[in-house]
């Protein structure tokens, strides 16, 4: 189980300080939770993770399900011990890959809708490559095609198998193009599949609750009062954000504003850096967020002015520190030049040597915030 002590709640913002403890140590919220898909931080081993200061991780139990299976996992003796992670770790539920695999699929959307369409998905309307029933998911594994069946009890069951320290209840994800009767429809089906995975629960690891509402108001306020009133050990804020990051903060407040004040919120799939003090600001304790890693594997990275694209040819000859202001040994030891030497060459060693950078950098940006909070300027 977990324990969660709110620490300092802010006069200027709804950000708040706090200690989360677990069964492998406590983490200072808010934190940043590093993304580990497939029990690995990609490019990195995990004593690598370690020292960019990544306190807690999030893997994925869609993913882990179809390989290696959650019974290996459980035979090596669960997935710290797997994957070598000492630190607390969090799975996700599957329930972002009803929208991935889904309508997201189908319409080439993310969680935040980069520019105006004119799709609106209805009631009742299914996905091409998935089908959504009472009970839950089929959907086709990417991998062979094979038919894979996840609901509430499934997944529940797999991330038992699976042993982090903090699990996700099943949910849907809805798509930004999502219609208010298919949201409406889909939320009434995330609340039954949230009150199922609360009566199969047999272990002790932590449950948060998923809530859902997608860019309505009025759902997202129902979403959060329904999930809120049930006994899960936190709670997590899902689904899509709008068309814009003003709309996103929107909708975290008004889902914030129903939520137990003495239970931990997390943030799902939601992290760019100029989000990070925005969404701490509206009251989010921890965020999980692919962007440091997934941006380093494509050239990119953070730095205290911005970013800085390493493709660029011109970097070669560029031998300042990657950023002066930080004290990685990405950033103490190499030049831009010989990182850019590196990504020209396709040497794998520049994918680890950024993405190391990237969640410092991350990583080093929260713990600012949270020193901002207890001085009391944030």
């Amino acid at each position: 189980m977990i324990d969660f002590k709110v620490l300092k709640q802010s006069k200027k913002s709804r950000a708040r300080l706090g200690i989360l403890k677990t069964p492998h140590g406590e983490i200072e919220t808010p934190a940043f939770v590093g993304v580990a898909t497939q029990a690995a931080v990609k490019t990195l081993f995990a004593h690598e993770a370690e020292h960019t200061n990544t306190q807690l991780l999030i893997c994925n139990t869609f993913h882990l399900h179809l390989k290696p299976g959650e019974k290996i996992v459980k035979a090596a003796g669960g997935l710290h011990t797997f994957m070598q992670w000492k630190r607390p770790l969090m799975t996700d539920s599957a329930g972002f890959q009803v929208f991935s695999l889904g309508f997201g699929s189908d319409h080439g959307v993310g969680k935040i809708l980069k520019e105006k369409r004119d799709i609106v998905i209805g009631e009742g309307a299914q996905p091409k490559k998935i089908k959504i029933t009472r009970d839950g998911v089929w959907f086709r594994s990417p991998i062979d095609g094979v038919q894979v069946f996840i609901g509430p009890k499934e997944s529940v069951k797999i991330q038992e198998a699976l042993g982090a320290d903090i699990i996700l209840a099943f949910d849907e994800c809805t798509s930004p193009v999502a219609g208010y009767e298919y949201t409406k429809q889909s939320l009434r089906r995330t609340h039954q599949w949230a009150e199922v995975c609360l009566a199969v629960k047999k272990s002790k690891q932590a449950l948060y609750g998923i809530t859902q509402g997608g860019k309505f108001k009025d759902l997202r306020i129902e979403g959060a009062k329904f999930i809120g009133s049930l006994p899960f050990d936190g709670f997590a804020i899902g689904g899509e954000f709008g068309d814009n990051k003003n709309a996103m903060i929107k909708m975290i407040e008004w889902t914030i504003r129903e939520l137990p004040k003495e239970k931990p919120r997390h943030l799902l799939g939601i992290g760019h850096p100029e989000d990070i003090v925005k969404i701490i600001k509206a009251g989010i304790d921890t965020f999980d967020c692919i962007v440091p890693t997934h941006y380093a594997r494509h050239g990119t990275a953070f730095t205290s002015k911005g970013r800085i694209d390493f493709k660029k040819s011109a970097l070669v000859k560029d031998r300042r520190p990657l950023d002066s202001k930080c004290d990685c040994f990405v950033c103490t030891d190499y030049t831009r030049s010989y990182i850019a030497h590196l990504f020209k060459a396709k040497e794998i060693t520049a994918l680890s040597l950024l993405t190391f950078h990237n969640l410092y950098f991350f990583n080093k940006l929260v713990a600012k915030i949270r020193g901002d909070i207890k001085k009391g300027k944030v």
